[in-house]
């Protein structure tokens, strides 16, 4: 795997903090497993790139675009690259997600299908399981 260049992180923490309409709706829905129990984070960087959602156990990333991307030959490099680093990747235009967020996220839980392995519980306390 690419090694993380200081600039790369930098951007990445950027993008968290000035996100989307649309990535903030994807992110409410993508957050703490609520998928099937898959866990997604958020504008991951993937040297070169970076995913604005990513779960890795599934090697898929979920992008929102926006007009900028309409046929985008950069987007189309990217994907070839990413793709062939063995990610799935799968693109919604901003519009749709925040009109049809349900059928979005049920895209999305169908490329991903249920968790092969279910995560271990985590322990709150002394024993007790939450």
């Amino acid at each position: 795997m690419a090694q993380i260049s200081d600039e790369l992180k930098q951007r990445s923490r950027a993008l968290r903090d000035n996100m989307t309409d649309a990535e903030r709706r994807l992110w409410s829905r993508l957050r703490r497993r609520q998928i099937n129990g898959w866990r997604f984070r958020r504008q991951h960087p993937i040297p070169p790139y970076i995913a604005d959602f990513a779960c890795i156990e599934a090697k898929l990333i979920v992008e929102a675009d926006g007009s900028q991307h309409a046929e985008s030959e950069t987007d189309l490099i990217r994907d070839q690259y990413l793709r062939a680093a063995g990610w799935r990747v799968l693109r919604f235009w901003n519009p749709g997600i925040l009109r049809s967020t349900n059928d979005i996220m049920a895209t999305i839980a169908a490329a991903l299908g249920p968790l092969p392995n279910p995560p271990p519980r985590e322990r709150v306390g002394e024993g007790e399981v939450s």
